[in-house]
């Protein structure tokens, strides 16, 4: 689910919070990095509940519907397609998920159900609701892009839950796109047959890649100081106080990656940082990184000191 540049995302956000020094103990700060990855997967979790609890309020909603006193045939017979739709039931019916759920203690729809009720009423007033509901029937390939479409175009922006995720988690701001864009990949790849580990995914795509977070973490952090000669070499016709501190603690972990991860070809690692600035910091920071590890990695090269592993690395 969370790929490396996500990681170094969140890296950047540790470092770029960290207020000591190399010499400092960084435990707390290491703690702090690896919950902040973790808790991911937390909000992955509380987001495909939220499906199942919107499910449950529109079986509730029947439910009324039908004792009412004055019950109409429409009441008496409902369409029932909503609450039968055969991707909410693949998940409702998935013993893992539930079993990750409990684990992971996600219970915020049973105490803050007016969230519920919000996406709920979003959802049975959208356009998306009224043209699914037309008919009574469906195959699994209509309901599927049903819920695709609900969740990418009514759950996903929705304010509310923005704000209540806003509040419940402030490390979630950052993690919303990135959990939005996994929930809606997995979504996409739903088969009748699936298998239900599909809906409880690693949170590491890799085995190593929670190891490469506390390395570069780590590593930036006990080589600043000569991260920061070789920056402020490059920097000597600039104020420091020009230079956005997103974009030193950028070139920091990038000077850091190209020279203490030999199995990481430069290109990529030029590029995601490229990428991360682009989104993180000012609109020229991107240009200003890329010229630092241009002249960087030139000299390397021409000093020999590129410690590269495998062809293709340099």
């Amino acid at each position: 689910m969370l790929n490396r540049r996500h990681i170094r995302i969140k890296v950047m956000q540790t470092l770029y919070a960290f207020r000591g020094s190399e010499s400092d103990d960084f435990s707390k700060d290491q703690k702090f990095l690896l919950f902040s990855i973790d808790n991911m997967y937390n909000l992955y979790l509380l987001l495909i509940s939220l499906l199942l609890e919107v499910k449950k309020r529109a079986e509730i909603d029947l439910s009324k519907k039908q004792k009412k006193h004055l019950a109409t045939a429409e009441d008496k017979d409902p369409n029932k397609k909503f609450v039968n739709n055969q991707l909410l039931e693949l998940l409702s019916s998935n013993s893992e998920l539930k079993s990750q759920m409990e684990f992971h203690k996600i219970n915020n729809w049973e105490l803050d159900t007016e969230y519920v009720e919000v996406v709920f009423k979003s959802i049975t007033s959208s356009e998306l609701y009224k043209e699914y509901m037309e008919t009574r029937v469906s195959d699994f390939k209509e309901d599927k892009t049903f819920i695709i479409d609900v969740f990418k175009e009514v759950i996903a922006p929705n304010e509310k839950l923005y704000e209540y995720i806003e509040d419940k988690n402030l490390t979630w701001l950052d993690d919303l796109p990135i959990v939005n864009t996994a929930i809606l990949k997995l979504l996409r790849k739903v088969k009748h047959s699936t298998q239900e580990a599909h809906f409880t995914p690693k949170l590491y795509k890799e085995d190593d890649d929670k190891q490469f977070a506390i390395d570069l973490f780590k590593k930036t952090l006990l080589n600043r100081s000569s991260l920061n000669n070789e920056i402020e070499k490059k920097t000597k016709n600039w104020d420091a106080d020009r230079i956005a501190d997103v974009d030193y603690v950028l070139l920091q972990m990038a000077i850091n990656e190209i020279n203490n991860f030999p199995s990481i070809p430069v290109k990529v690692t030029i590029n995601e940082y490229l990428e991360i600035a682009k989104e993180y910091s000012t609109p020229k920071s991107s240009i200003f990184i890329n010229g630092i590890l241009d002249k960087l990695v030139k000299e390397f090269r021409e000093a020999g000191t590129l410690n590269k592993m495998g062809r293709g690395l340099l």
